[in-house]
Parts: C-alpha cells; sequence; structure tokens
C-alpha cells in the first residue's frame, strides 16, 4: 500500500520507532520541568518559573531543541492543563463567600483593568509619544490576570503551608498521639475570603479581556476604512457578543444547577452511585459538564477558560460535592474533589500543569529582548504594571474602613477589630496574585502584532518585557508573602477562612478563636459549626 510523504498510508499510520535522539530528548524535557520546579521552588518559592525556563531553552525561543511539531502539541496538552487548572479552582472555590462578596470583587477587578490601561497610555501616549491605538493595545494585554498562574500558585502554597504545620505539630506533641492523630488538613487559601475576591476578581479580569481582544480583532477593519453605519453596528455586536454571552453564562448557570441539576443528581445519581462506583461517576459527570460549558462558551463567543470556571463552580454545588474528606465517614462515598484528584491529580501535577508553563516559554521572543532601548523601556512599563494590580489591593482596607464607619453608624460591635492594620497582609496578597499576566497576555499581545497593523515591533518586544517579568515578580511576592504570612492571613477573621451558616460565611469571633488547636483549620470549622 503506498504512503504519502507524511509517512501515512490510506488507511493506517505506519508505525515507526522514534530515533534514539528523539526520544532522549523527551526524557531530558520531562526531567529538567520536574528539576526546574523544584529548583524554582525552593530558590524563589515559584515553582511554575522553572517550567517557564525550561520551555524557553528547549522551544524556539533560545535552542529550538524540541521539534515543531511536539511544540505544537505540547502547546495544546499545556491548554488542556491550563483549562484542568481553572476547571479545578472553580471546583474549590467557596459559592457562599463568591456570592457574598461579588460587589467586592467586581470593584477590584475594575481597578484591575481600567489603572493599566491608563497607565500604558500615560506611559507610551504622553511619554514614548506612541500612536494612541497602540497603548491601547498594550494595556488590553497588560490588563489582564492569568488563572492559571493564580490557581497554581494559591494550590501550591496551600501544600506548603500544610507541610510546615505538620512539621510543627509533631514537634510539639507526643510521639504516640502523633502517631494516632490523623493528618493535618489541607490550608486552602482559595477558600479564605481574600482567596475568594481574588479568584473572582481575576475571572472578571479575564471576561473584559476577552471584549477588549474583541475590540482589537476589529481594528483591523478600522485600518482598511470599513466605515458607515453598518462598520457600526458590527463592531457593536462584536463587542457586546461576549459581553452579553458571559452575563447569560453567569446568570443562568447558578439557576440550571439548583432548580435543575441538583435535584435530578439527588433523585438518580446519588441513589445509584455506590462507593465503589462514585469515583467513576463522578469522573464521568464532571467530564461531561466540563465539555458543555466549553462549547457552550466557545460558540456563544465567552472566555474558553471562563467556561471551565463556571463548570467547575457549577460542579461543586450539586449534592455531595464535599465528599469524604470533609466528612472524615468512609460510608460516605468521595466527592468530586476527591475524583477530580483520584483520576487527574497527578496527571495534571507532573504533566499536564508543567507543559503549560512551558508553553508559556514558548511564546517568549527572547533574543528580540536585549536591546539598550528595549531594556530599560521594558523594566519602567514593568514597575509601572505592577504597581497597576498591586493598587487593587487597596479595596481591602477601604472596604475595611467602609465597613467600619457602617457598623459604627448602626451602633453594631464589630468583629475581628477595626480596620485597616490588620488587613495589610491580605491586601497585599491579592495586589501581588494579580501581578502575573502569563498566557493571557502573550495572547492579546501577539494578536494585537499579527492581526492589526497598528503594534510595532519595539512596542511588542517592551510588552512582552513587561508580562514576562511581571508573570515572574507576582508568584515570587506570593510565595514569599504567605511563607511569611500565611497562617495570619488564613487565620485572620474578617479575610480569612470564614465558617459556613446556611450557606453564608461568618467571621470568626473571639469565643471561636479560643478553640482553635494546632490540628489546622478543619478543627477551626467544627468548632464553628
Amino acid at each position: 500500500m503506498a504512503t504519502d510523504g507524511s509517512g501515512t498510508s490510506s488507511g493506517y499510520l505506519s508505525y515507526n520507532e522514534p530515533s534514539i535522539i528523539s526520544i532522549l530528548i523527551l526524557i531530558s524535557f520531562f526531567l529538567f520541568l520536574a528539576v526546574g520546579e523544584w529548583l524554582a521552588d525552593k530558590m524563589i518559592r515559584a515553582s511554575l518559573i522553572g517550567h517557564i525556563i525550561v520551555g524557553l531553552i528547549y522551544g524556539v525561543p533560545v535552542a529550538n531543541i524540541l521539534a515543531l511539531e511536539w511544540q505544537d502539541t505540547f502547546l495544546a496538552m499545556g491548554y488542556i492543563g491550563l483549562i484542568l487548572i481553572i476547571f479545578e479552582g472553580g471546583l474549590a472555590i467557596r459559592l457562599d463567600l463568591l456570592r457574598q462578596n461579588l460587589l467586592l470583587s467586581i470593584v477590584a477587578a475594575l481597578i484591575g483593568v481600567l489603572t493599566p490601561i491608563a497607565l500604558s497610555f500615560a506611559l507610551f501616549y504622553a511619554g514614548f509619544h506612541h500612536a494612541p491605538l497602540e497603548a491601547f493595545i498594550l494595556g488590553t494585554a497588560l490588563c489582564s490576570t492569568s488563572l492559571g498562574t493564580t490557581f497554581v500558585v494559591l494550590s501550591s502554597a496551600s501544600r506548603a503551608k500544610s507541610k510546615e504545620s505538620s512539621r510543627t505539630d509533631s514537634d510539639h506533641a507526643a510521639a504516640a498521639a502523633a502517631a494516632a492523630a490523623p493528618p493535618p488538613p489541607l490550608v486552602n487559601f482559595s477558600q479564605t475570603r481574600i482567596g475568594t475576591v481574588l479568584v473572582s476578581a481575576a475571572v472578571l479580569d479575564d471576561v473584559c479581556g476577552l471584549v477588549l481582544v474583541s475590540v482589537i480583532h476589529n481594528l483591523r477593519g478600522i485600518a482598511g476604512g470599513n466605515g458607515g453605519s453598518e462598520a457600526t453596528s458590527s463592531l457593536g455586536w462584536i463587542i457586546g457578543r461576549p459581553v452579553l454571552a458571559s452575563g447569560l453564562m453567569a446568570l443562568l448557570t447558578p439557576a440550571v444547577a439548583r432548580f435543575a441539576a441538583r435535584p435530578l443528581h439527588r433523585r438518580f445519581v446519588a441513589p445509584r452511585a455506590s462507593s465503589v462506583s462514585a469515583q467513576l461517576v463522578n469522573l464521568l459527570l464532571m467530564a461531561v459538564v466540563l465539555c458543555a460549558f466549553l462549547v457552550i462558551a466557545a460558540y456563544a463567543g465567552a472566555s474558553v477558560l471562563f467556561g471551565a470556571f463556571l463548570a467547575g463552580a457549577f460542579v461543586s454545588s450539586l449534592p455531595g460535592s464535599e465528599g469524604i474528606e470533609e466528612t472524615g465517614e468512609a460510608s460516605v462515598p468521595p466527592g468530586f474533589g476527591a475524583s477530580f484528584e483520584h483520576y487527574l491529580g497527578a496527571p495534571q501535577k507532573y504533566v499536564f500543569q508543567p507543559l503549560f508553563f512551558a508553553s508559556v516559554g514558548f511564546a517568549i521572543p527572547f533574543v528580540e529582548l536585549w536591546t539598550g532601548e528595549v531594556i530599560w523601556k521594558g523594566v519602567v512599563y514593568t514597575l509601572l504594571m505592577a504597581f497597576g494590580k498591586l493598587i487593587v489591593g487597596g479595596v481591602v482596607p477601604i472596604w475595611d474602613l467602609v465597613s467600619h464607619k457602617i457598623r459604627k453608624g448602626s451602633s453594631e460591635k464589630p468583629s475581628g477589630g477595626t480596620s485597616t492594620g490588620p488587613s495589610w497582609a491580605p491586601a497585599t496578597l491579592l495586589g501581588a496574585a494579580m501581578v502575573a499576566r502569563g498566557e493571557i497576555g502573550l495572547l492579546i499581545i501577539q494578536i494585537g502584532l499579527n492581526e492589526t497593523p497598528f503594534l510595532t515591533q519595539k512596542a511588542f518586544v517592551i510588552g512582552v518585557w513587561a508580562i514576562v517579568l511581571n508573570t515572574i515578580l507576582g508568584p515570587v511576592l506570593v510565595g514569599i508573602l504567605l511563607k511569611q504570612m500565611g497562617t495570619r492571613i488564613a487565620e485572620n477573621p474578617r479575610w480569612g477562612v470564614q465558617a459556613k451558616r446556611n450557606g453564608f460565611d461568618t467571621e470568626v469571633d473571639s469565643e471561636a478563636q479560643a478553640t482553635r488547636t494546632s490540628g489546622g483549620m478543619r478543627s477551626l470549622g467544627r468548632a464553628l459549626a
């Protein structure tokens, strides 16, 4: 049977043994991804930086060791990893905290979007005398927040803090008691109040970035001179479509979950899922829900990443989502979080997640970064864009101050202290965690370069400097902050872990704080229940 030039035949792909060079290259690539993760975690508390550096070296920007088809494959697999990271983030988020702090999240997201755009206009248009559309494209690329980086940094910090708690407990407990006691729970920063505000603000940033990307896509038509009422109408629909699609998905998802999915799951799925088959049933259900949301988001014009987050939140609202980890009862079937960890935890941690951050390294134009003018302008722009996100943390002390004034005016006794003093660590966490731009920023700025005539190569490289350095700077700041202040943030009465009462979060009062033991935050939750 004849084969074509690619080695394929009319009915099958010819099986050819890979060359020993290809095998060694792939082995070394995955080996160095693991080594780079370990080194970056030990040195700067941001393991994802190691993945980006390895991708930079093995990809086109530096040595181009991997074949182009492998880089394309790893980019696609890495994007699946990004979807899984965001889905898991939606699965773990506290929906009661999300509802209660929605207004604060919207304010934080708006500041995080508008401030970088305004600062970009100030620097490039007023300072460097670039065209206004060029400043707009750069500001759009730098107004986004990397959702994948945000979730990975929070989960990595949670695991590290859990290990530190375990070592502390073993130092102070008797050997027999330590052997009999259960392992300390995971300090999940994504379930703190400040973590919920951070995640929801980052998601809203992504939605705003999608809208602005639609505007950038349409700039080519503006450049071509296709004006008139028809072009204006088209521009309005292009801008309005992602806003409308995202808004409808955000509104309809909780309604469908509450009035349709939960009753159906409780009636048909839960009674028939034994503890043996529940893991597989949960996996199939999560896969169906995730694929459905991805398809809806893609065809409706919303962000696929936004769809992944809503899919995780949708699944987390179903009965039994807490699972065996929360109840501790062997007779209770494992929940969706346990099923995700059982089937996808290891592949995501050791394959998909490293490939995602390595693919970010593939997209960095490393060689073009090293000219004098580009370096100093890039560093200035980096610092300005870092400030543009760090300032978002200011909403925390302002919110505390306003809440204190309202309580004082209504003669309510404030819980957790007044103010702004104890809230500086949560405020810094919120601002620092939003600094990283990552994949979203690189995607937007490359659209501006390749699909419009308005962005010059020099401005593109300066923007890449800011994206890359902010993606490195953000996780490093968060890692250092959580290493030093992680426990204090998690135990903060207003911004840390909150107890659930009838679906709403409550602040930790002083009596509950007295019941906290070295066992971790789960014992606190039981004391408050």
